[in-house]
């Protein structure tokens, strides 16, 4: 489906998607130069179309110079002859602007200059559609809408590589349960009606001695009633969970209780309680993220105080505090049998985060392309994280503002810095996902949770994995296409962007679960609970497990600290003893201030001087030009062989004697 207005059939746009206004000849100013084409505003977003840029490199829903109406966050008006003016549906525009500057919540800044060529009535209409357009934008989703797009090619696919799982079926559980190889757990349907939890998926992993009818006395005890239950299990033994806060005004039996401690601890080993007391909080979060936007913009800061103000924002702060406290926890899984519950109040945007980032350095499979999307779909698509809120593309709750996941991709980009070939996708796939969390175009971004999302605009296949069917998002078993997932990467970018996602310096090794500990390995904590009977309840702060009993016990025992030293840099700062050397597959970040960086391609796309594309220069870029001219090389040796000795290091080439020859004659 194309714009019929004004004949631009060279954008394809959405069903219900209209053209409201149009300007030929206008031309986007970036880091790469200028770009002669056609600004388009319609009622979802606001499109430039280069007009050398031929049908076939372009994507059906290409985002380079597209920006969602819901993305934008400051438009501004400039002229020769008056002050910048920040434009609203209400303002009134009294010149013509020789210039638009569209600041977008991902940090981009689209520059588009009308020249003085008889544009300027089409500047003028097209400034004041894009202002009234994105003051009254809504979701295709609110709207009941749906996608029918075709793709601009099929999405390539790792040979033998598992699919995207996207945890909407029973299927889907079972598999990756199978693949962790969890024994003594069980996927459990209690809550496939949501009527147990709204806010939890259909289906959750809980021990297998635990049947549903005890299941359910479980959830009334718990904030939310967001039950505790797996999100991961190591080949040790050890078990990961989330839970929310446990509720203060639950008074449960006896029998409760019985059913409660064993979906803790398994019933089986120690339980540690890791809340998310140290790391920020969410309003911190937005805080931090609304100081470092304002830092990123030209001319915030002078370049001499631009790093005092950086660390000023304390988002690199609230990084360090994340990757510590995942440090600690997957060394505490690697180290030792145990059962570790991350608890938040909500359970919805912390403990995303924290479980996320665990698993990324305990999981090699979760630092695959596809295993990464599986885990953003499990802990945070299905989990429930209130995505339209924190990203503050509802317009009926900006106080619920906290970009979480944002800071969760900050957090995988320090990891990817850090451990570049231990990740099997690139810095680009990571830009990639950070601008595709505000379109409006994709599912996985729209709704709250599952429940949400198959009551909302727009009802979701009951099918679980995304495979691209002849060009087309077409799920198996559904009759029409529907909102695809943001996955579907064919719709945004073309092949070659796409290849520029995975990392060819990556290996993998034994993609699954990682190693288990070794008992024998003296450098290795033990797996056994010194002073500790499996029955114990432990809580771990600042790398410490104290002795906390559960709400319904009665006393107290006394405080007994049982040291625990996760993070390679803290056992450096202690001395003595030898640093011991982590099991395979763990990944131990530093966490110090110099060790954590901005993400510059990021956040400094906003400053001209600085605007390097979405698409940066890669790992596979450089691997292309490698081989180039290694090949260049061995051809020169080849060459050179002929004419000269192959002890002769300073032949000249071949060019250069045909040169001197003919010199001579």
């Amino acid at each position: 489906m194309s714009a019929a207005r004004g004949g631009l059939s060279a954008l394809p746009v959405l069903p219900g998607e209209v053209v409201l206004e149009a300007a030929r000849g206008v031309r986007h100013r970036g880091a790469g130069g200028s770009v002669r084409g056609t600004l388009l505003c319609t009622n979802v977003r606001v499109a430039f179309v280069p007009g050398a840029q031929p049908p076939s490199f372009s994507p059906f829903l290409q985002s380079d110079y597209s920006v969602a109406l819901r993305c934008i966050r400051t438009l501004v008006a400039a002229s020769s002859f008056t002050k910048p003016t920040v434009l609203t549906a209400t303002s009134t525009l009294s010149f013509i602007p020789e210039e638009l500057a569209v600041f977008c919540r991902d940090f981009r800044l689209l520059r588009f200059h009308f020249p003085e060529n008889g544009l300027g009535l089409q500047a003028f209409r097209v400034a004041n559609a894009i202002a009234q357009a994105w003051e009254t934008a809504t979701w295709p989703g609110d709207s009941g809408s749906h996608v029918d797009a075709t793709m601009g090619d099929d999405e390539d696919e790792e040979e033998g590589s598992p699919p995207t799982l996207l945890f909407e079926s029973l299927q889907d559980w079972e598999r990756e349960l199978q693949r962790l190889g969890a024994v003594g757990w069980r996927v459990s349907a209690v809550n496939e009606r949501f009527d147990m939890a709204p806010s939890l998926p259909r289906y959750l992993w809980v021990p297998s001695a635990l049947l549903d009818h005890d299941l359910k006395r479980t959830f009334a005890h718990f904030q939310e009633r967001r039950v505790a239950r797996l999100c991961w299990h190591h080949p040790n033994g050890s078990d990961l969970l989330r839970a929310a806060g446990f509720h203060a005004a639950s008074e449960p039996g006896s029998e409760d209780i019985r059913c409660l401690e064993v979906l803790l601890g398994a019933g089986c080993r120690p339980c540690v309680l890791a809340d998310t007391a140290e790391l920020p909080s969410p309003p911190d979060i937005q805080l931090a993220h609304l100081r470092l936007r304002a830092l990123c913009l030209p001319g915030a800061a002078a370049d001499e105080k631009w790093l005092s103000a950086l660390e000023g924002t304390r988002w690199l702060e609230h990084i360090r505090a994340c990757l510590r406290k995942a440090v600690e926890v997957a060394s505490l899984l690697a180290g030792r049998r145990c059962s570790v519950v991350l608890q938040e109040p909500s359970d919805r945007d912390l403990s995303c985060l924290l479980a996320s980032l665990v698993q990324l350095l305990a999981d090699p499979h979760a630092r695959s392309l596809r295993g990464f999307q599986s885990l953003v779909q499990r802990e945070w698509v299905a989990a429930g994280h209130p995505f339209p809120q924190r990203l503050g593309l509802r317009r009926d709750s900006p106080r619920e503002e906290s970009p979480v996941f944002l800071l969760f991709l900050d957090c995988t980009w320090q990891l990817l810095r850090q451990f570049p070939a231990a990740f099997g996708f690139t810095e680009a796939y990571l830009l990639a996902l950070h601008d595709s969390a505000f379109l409006p175009y994709c599912s996985t971004f729209l709704f709250s949770c599952q429940r949400q999302r198959g009551r909302g605009g727009v009802q979701q296949p009951r099918t679980q994995t995304y495979t691209p069917v002849s060009s087309r998002w077409d799920p198996p078993g559904s009759t029409v296409c529907r909102l695809p997932p943001v996955w579907a990467w064919g719709l945004r970018y073309s092949r070659q962007q796409r290849a520029r996602f995975r990392n060819p310096a990556w290996d993998p090794g034994p993609v699954g679960t990682p190693d288990a500990v070794d008992p024998q390995n003296t450098g290795t904590p033990s797996s056994t609970w010194s002073g500790s009977s499996s029955g114990a309840v432990l809580a771990l702060s600042k790398g410490s497990l104290t002795p906390q009993p559960f709400p319904w016990r009665s006393g107290r025992p006394p405080p007994r600290l049982l040291r625990w030293a996760p993070s390679l840099e803290t056992l450096s700062d202690r001395g003595g003893d030898p640093i011991p050397p982590p099991p395979r597959g763990l990944l131990l970040p530093c966490a110090a201030g110099p060790s954590v960086r901005l993400w510059r391609r990021c956040y400094l796309r906003g400053l001209p001087e600085a605007q390097h594309g979405r698409l940066a220069p890669c790992p596979a870029l450089l691997l292309e030009e490698l081989a180039l001219l290694q090949e260049r090389l061995r051809a020169w040796q080849q060459d050179g062989a002929h004419a000269e000795p192959a002890s002769s290091p300073l032949a000249p080439s071949r060019q250069r004697r045909v040169a001197a020859i003919g010199g001579a004659r």
